[in-house]
């Protein structure tokens, strides 16, 4: 029907245009058409979020079973059955992406975040997984799933280290989150409550936001209690190095990971950007890569990132990515 309106909007223009200027060329014609299609493109999101949710089944045990679609909904309470691969939450969380990139976050236990890597800049959440629960492990035209998270934190995610270990949110009294969409970026919300670590009992709360055009998801926080070792990070991956820089004037720094360590297997990089007077102390686990954040109950705001080199234009060597983090550093300190 658009195309129609458009179609017959131009025949219009063209008639009137003949009319009042019998000497006018095709080639008029031609750039206003251009000129529309340009700003029909301009008009495109360029960034998207959602949690999307199965109806029509019902739970048996941990898991939903039956059903017949997935419906997006703006806030969704957790449900106290819902755990990993529970095949109630399409791709088991809330996603979001720019036009460059998409993540999701595993809105269980596990509390990571992994990273759907994209072959072009449309917006593409709202094809992934709906048919089939985990599909997207396969490489499409939009692209695929590119991160094995595992046991880990994926790429900067929240968890709290302790006594040599990481502890994830395997204890919430519950959990809820919500999306949205507007003009210049899109978020989510998560609200954990009644997040149970060993000496520590705490709310937390949590946004993810990304602007057009840009790699970077904002992650700002706050807890209800300070929490000793509550920490984000990246996931350890064998031959791969850890990078660490810092802006010139010392207020932000950054670990990063750059090499063959996506499931394609290809190149990907993935960086942590944080404010060096909110960080304990870089450390390692097991699985992660650790940034531990000192104890406060003040709101706290860090950035993380994946860069996929088959993204469009994406970045393809690691002096590529060396330099973007150099850049990105320049432009947080601002």
């Amino acid at each position: 029907m658009k195309k129609l309106q458009i179609i017959t909007a131009v025949g219009l223009l063209g008639l009137v245009a003949c009319k009042q200027e019998p000497k006018a060329s095709a080639d008029n014609s031609s750039e206003t058409v251009t000129e529309m299609m340009a700003e029909t493109t301009a008009d495109l999101p360029k960034t998207y979020a959602e949690i999307s949710i199965k109806e029509g089944g019902e739970w048996v045990g941990r898991k939903y079973e039956g059903g017949d679609k997935f419906v997006n909904v703006d806030s969704l309470t957790v449900p106290a059955s819902h755990t990993d691969h529970s095949y109630y939450i399409r791709y088991e969380g809330p996603g979001w992406e720019s036009n460059k990139i998409g993540y999701r976050l595993y809105l269980d236990w596990r509390n990571a975040i992994d990273i759907f890597g994209k072959l072009k800049e449309d917006m593409i959440l709202d094809q992934v997984g709906q048919d089939n629960f985990d599909s997207y492990h396969e490489m499409s035209d939009w692209g695929a799933d590119i991160l094995k998270a595992g046991k880990s934190l994926g790429v900067g995610s929240l968890a709290r280290f302790y006594e040599g270990a990481t502890v994830h949110f395997n204890e919430v009294d519950s959990t809820k989150a919500k999306v949205a969409n507007y003009a210049d970026h899109s978020a989510v919300d998560i609200a954990y409550y009644g997040w149970q670590t060993p000496e520590v009992k705490t709310d937390l709360s949590s946004e993810l936001s990304i602007k057009p055009d840009s790699r970077l998801t904002k992650h700002h926080f706050v807890t209800s209690e300070p929490v000793e070792g509550l920490c984000t990070g990246i996931v350890k991956f064998e031959g791969i190095d850890l990078i660490k820089k810092q802006s010139e004037d010392g207020k932000w720094a950054c670990i990063a990971t750059w090499g063959e360590q996506s499931l394609v297997p290809d190149k990907l990089g993935m960086v942590v950007f944080y404010q060096t007077d909110e960080v304990d102390r870089i450390q390692d686990s097991e699985f992660d890569h650790l940034i531990i954040f000192k104890p406060t109950t003040e709101p706290i705001t860090y950035y993380l990132a994946g860069a996929w080199e088959k993204e469009p234009g994406g970045i393809t060597s690691a002096e590529e990515f060396d330099t973007w983090l150099n850049e990105t550093l320049s432009e947080l300190s601002k």
